[in-house]
């Protein structure tokens, strides 16, 4: 995947809820399809929900930490593309 495309990195994964903590490094919005990647693993999704500090918003800003609900497992450094 091109660097261009990166939105952000995984720093926390909350397993029992199915949330993925992402510093950006590009802003995000709920809507927008990114593609997670960590080594041989990867999976795609629309964002349908983002938090940031406890409070729905509709959108990130660059420098921020998100919680976004995702559909699969991820880990920490996993990295995320916007598609």
């Amino acid at each position: 995947m091109a660097d261009k495309d990166l939105v952000g990195k995984v720093i926390h994964y909350f397993d029992k809820i199915g949330v993925a903590v992402v510093k950006l490094s590009k802003a995000l919005k709920v809507g927008d399809k990114v593609k997670f990647v960590h080594g041989e693993k990867e999976f795609e999704q629309v964002i349908e929900s983002m938090q940031l500090e406890h409070a729905q918003v509709k959108a990130g800003k660059k420098g921020q930490e998100v919680a976004i609900k995702v559909s699969k497992e991820t880990k920490t450094g996993t990295e995320v593309f916007l598609v």
